[in-house]
């Protein structure tokens, strides 16, 4: 199994990348509706306005989100070790690995995936609290935690 510090960074960055998309989104949208020039066609100028803006207004709702992501991921310790599962734990299964932080989804590392996913999604609901050979049910098959990290 992977270093705990090692998923940690890499949920860091992972984060940080999808920051900047948005954060660089946002601002090509705004830029495109402050370039947006008065037409002789009238309801054409606002119309693209109002476009820019709503694509500008979806930016600024992913960055927030992803805000919080980071604000959740920033106040884990990687270096505690859980023994049961819960916020910051790394739980290996017998069905895939799965970080319990923010809602990332799969990251590779060194050929190894790991289900980043946040503490309120329905698996990790299934599985907090339990510990090491303990079993959790999820979509009505029976899985195993083979370890909490």
């Amino acid at each position: 199994m992977i270093g705990k510090q090692k998923v940690h960074q890499a949920c860091l960055d992972l984060l940080e990348q999808k920051i900047n998309i948005a954060r660089q989104g946002m601002e090509e949208a705004q830029a495109s509706a402050n370039n947006e020039t008065k037409s002789s066609a009238g309801d054409k100028y606002e119309t693209g306005r109002a476009m820019s803006q709503r694509e500008r207004d979806l930016h600024a709702r992913q960055l927030a989100e992803l805000m919080n992501m980071k604000k959740t991921l920033t106040n884990i310790d990687p270096d505690k070790v859980h023994s049961t599962v819960e916020l910051g734990a790394l739980v290996e299964t017998e069905a895939s690995n799965f970080y319990i932080s923010a809602s990332l989804g799969a990251v590779e590392i060194n050929s190894q995936k790991i289900m980043v996913i946040s503490a309120i999604s329905p698996i990790a609901q299934a599985m907090l609290g339990k510990k090491s050979g303990d079993t959790f049910e999820w979509m009505k098959k029976g899985t195993s935690i083979i370890q909490v990290y």
